[in-house]
C-alpha cells in the first residue's frame, strides 16, 4: 500500500525522513511567537513577564509556545522557590546553536526588507 503523505494522521511532531531539512527546521521554530521568544532568549535568562512585555505576546500565547520549546528542547526552565516563587527561562544549547542563525536573518533583513517598502 502506498503511503498518503497528505493523511490527516500524519503530525508536524514526526519527522519526515523525505523531506527538506529546511522544511521540518521551520516546523519546529517558525512560528511567530517561537521565533519572537528565541529571538529574546539569545540576550540570556528572562522571567514570564519579561518575557511577555518583550514579544507582545498575551499570557497564554506565551505560556503553550513556552512548553512547545521546551518539549523541543530549545528552551529550559527553572523554578525558583524561594518568596516569591519565580520561574526563569533560557536557552539551551540547542536553542543557542541558533544565535548564527538569526545574526543571518538580520543580516538579509537590513539589505533586503527596507528594498520592498520602497518599491
Amino acid at each position: 500500500m502506498a503511503s498518503d503523505r497528505s493523511s490527516p494522521a500524519a503530525t508536524a511532531r514526526e519527522p519526515n525522513p523525505e523531506a527538506c531539512p529546511v522544511i521540518e527546521s521551520i516546523e519546529q521554530i517558525g512560528s511567530q511567537w517561537r521565533l519572537a521568544v528565541l529571538h529574546e532568549l539569545q540576550d540570556g535568562e528572562y522571567r514570564f513577564n519579561e518575557l511577555k512585555r518583550a514579544t507582545g505576546a498575551n499570557a497564554r500565547t506565551l505560556s503553550r509556545v513556552l512548553d512547545d520549546l521546551g518539549e523541543t528542547g530549545f528552551v529550559d526552565r527553572r523554578l525558583e522557590e524561594d518568596a516569591p516563587v519565580a520561574t526563569y527561562y533560557s536557552l539551551t544549547a540547542k536553542g543557542e546553536s541558533l544565535a548564527p542563525v538569526f545574526d543571518e536573518i538580520e543580516c538579509w533583513a537590513g539589505d533586503w526588507l527596507g528594498e520592498v517598502e520602497t518599491e
